[in-house]
């Protein structure tokens, strides 16, 4: 029986998120990506956690994430640390803080 892969990925969310370190803030965005990386892996719903740096402007980095559903990123952003990190990041931003959520389309 052939298998519909559209359907495979149906409930699984991908969260997108982009970080530009204000000036002289780079060591510390770094290191609430690193601090909150932990936890997050651990939780049960996380399928995958990746934080990547810019290979043209070091103060601009990416967190990729990677969920078995909406219910489980969710709980995910109302868990302590995950609050922890968006209170400590949003000052060391030169913008924003905000997150994409996405399905896969293939």
């Amino acid at each position: 029986m052939p298998v519909d892969h559209a359907q495979a990925f149906v409930m699984e969310i991908f969260v997108f998120a982009r970080l530009h370190a204000l000036p002289g803030k780079r060591d510390e965005v770094h290191r609430a990506m690193f601090d909150v990386q932990g936890p997050t892996r651990a939780e049960p719903g996380c399928l995958a956690y990746g934080g990547f740096q810019s290979v043209r402007d070091p103060d601009e980095f990416y967190i990729h994430t990677r969920w078995t559903d909406m219910t489980a990123f969710e709980h995910h952003a109302e868990l302590p640390h995950t609050v922890r990190f968006v209170e400590a990041v949003e000052s060391l931003l030169d913008h924003p803080f905000k997150v994409s959520l996405a399905e896969r389309l293939w």
